[in-house]
């Protein structure tokens, strides 16, 4: 598939949109998630989307649910709150819906890899757990990544709340250029995370193997799951 140097969007008609790469996380204007790597990006007005959300698909099907077809949507359908089934937080923007099984995913979500490589070990996506989460210690609903020799397994959810942690302490203890430039991802991650159905609040430490494990999976949820960004990410969840 040739990617666009350029695009057009019905979202955001009167300018086009270029795509360019960032190591700065950013909230995507399309699902309203937070965004990392390559993104399409208006240059006079600062609209901002994940590529995913840019080019994707108008309709998919995903190799969970075999009987579904997912249509994209620009705003959650219907009058209640929505969340995607993958991470388990709350649907703001974009979504990917079934109107058949009324599952819902992120762009970000619905294209994540069913196989990811953090650097050591192969780590594959799952919609159930067999064990328990390497980090909060529970199974519960969701998906997550499950490394290649079965010994732990990560929930989305957990992850976007180290990376969340890892926001928090750069917030307090860089420079005020670097929390101004983290400012735009923070708070909706934050926000979608705290008001997540069944949180579990505050992720318990991880260790050395999880981390590596967790630099991966970051990237991937941010819409760029490529080793750069892995090494960006780890780079930030370290600090």
């Amino acid at each position: 598939m040739k990617i666009e140097r350029e695009i057009t969007h019905l979202m955001h008609p009167r300018h086009k949109l270029r795509l360019e790469y960032t190591e700065i996380p950013y909230n995507c204007d399309g699902c309203k998630e937070a965004g990392i790597g390559y993104k399409y990006k208006c240059q006079q007005c600062g609209f901002n989307l994940h590529k995913v959300c840019a080019v994707g698909a108008p309709r998919i099907t995903h190799p969970f649910y075999e009987k579904c077809e997912f249509k994209l949507y620009y705003y959650p359908p219907g009058k209640g709150k929505r969340v995607c089934d993958a991470c388990r937080t709350y649907v703001h923007g974009f979504v990917y819906h079934c109107n058949s099984c009324d599952f819902d995913l992120h762009p970000c979500c619905a294209n994540l890899p069913q196989v990811l490589d953090d650097g050591k070990h192969n780590l594959y996506l799952c919609n159930k757990l067999s064990s328990s989460c390497h980090s909060c210690g529970g199974k519960g609903l969701g998906w997550s990544y499950r490394s290649q020799c079965k010994t732990y397994n990560l929930h989305l959810s957990c992850v976007k709340e180290m990376l969340v942690e890892s926001w928090q302490a750069i917030y307090f203890n860089v420079d005020k250029n670097k929390v101004r430039q983290m400012h735009t991802s923070i708070p909706s991650l934050k926000g979608s995370l705290q008001n997540r159905p069944g949180a579990r609040g505050t992720v318990k430490k991880y260790g050395q193997m999880a981390g590596t494990a967790a630099r991966a999976i970051i990237s991937a949820i941010l819409g760029d799951p490529t080793a750069i960004v892995a090494a960006v990410i780890g780079g930030i969840i370290s600090k």
